[in-house]
């Protein structure tokens, strides 16, 4: 937790707040080992970013409460101009996902269904909102922002690509991650994208080509077929490093 992210409940007045929860009051304690007095970073949940102070510590039957506080004052990073659809990952690695999205800046999110996507995949408690919630603040933790992802979730191929897609990529690039393609990602982008990042082994051909009619342009990353784990990442390095 390289920041302390503060929620709208946990402010008891404009300048302090107090922290309840086992979460971050253990990482306060146990991690950074902060005592009264001690600065820690903090940032308002989709608000400033700034420092607080702890001026109370407290332990009860109801468990630790501490107190900060708070001097709000600094914007927190640019969020990059990248709008993702990815097909839905499988259940342990779409966490991972979640945080490694939300830690690159990446503030709008559609999840969609694929060929290749179990349905199974749609049943997991991981797609419960909080638990989504918890993995895109951790995200947000890591990487010091405030702002939180927006994530959607569509579970129809053909009708969101022809019904919801044209408007989604209206006055944007459109690209399609697909390793079946002579033409390779383009390098520092810098203008409003829709990346669309597929399965395991990719988009089947009919979605490809589905894509392709509403404006999206195949690319691949070179001769290595990548998890979506390592193909995000790598992506959003290539287009905006």
């Amino acid at each position: 937790m390289n920041l302390l992210l503060l929620n709208p409940d946990d402010f008891v007045s404009s300048s302090v707040a107090i922290i309840r929860d086992v979460r971050r009051c253990e990482h306060i304690q146990q991690i950074q080992q902060a005592q009264i007095g001690d600065q820690l970073k903090i940032g308002a949940l989709n608000g400033l970013m700034g420092k607080g102070k702890i001026t109370h510590i407290e332990k009860s039957d109801s468990g630790l409460h501490i107190e900060l506080e708070c001097e709000l004052t600094q914007t927190s990073p640019a969020a990059l101009p990248l709008t993702l659809v990815m097909a839905l990952p499988r259940p342990k690695m779409f966490r991972r996902v979640l945080q490694t999205l939300s830690s690159l800046g990446i503030k709008s999110v559609y999840f969609i269904h694929s060929y290749r996507v179990e349905k199974s995949y749609w049943q997991s408690p991981f797609l419960n909102a909080d638990d989504v919630h918890h993995q895109l603040i951790l995200g947000l933790e890591q990487s010091c922002d405030t702002q939180l992802p927006e994530v959607h979730f569509k579970n129809r191929f053909k009708p969101f690509v022809e019904d919801e897609l044209p408007e989604i990529i209206k006055n944007k690039t459109a690209l399609v991650a697909h390793p079946y393609t002579e033409t390779p990602c383009p390098m520092s982008f810098n203008q409003p994208l829709v990346l669309a990042i597929g399965p395991e082994g990719g988009f089947i051909s009919y979605e490809i080509d589905l894509l392709k009619q509403q404006g999206f342009e195949a690319v691949h990353l070179g001769e290595r077929i990548l998890r979506v784990e390592t193909a995000l990442p790598f992506l959003v390095g290539r287009l905006f490093g």
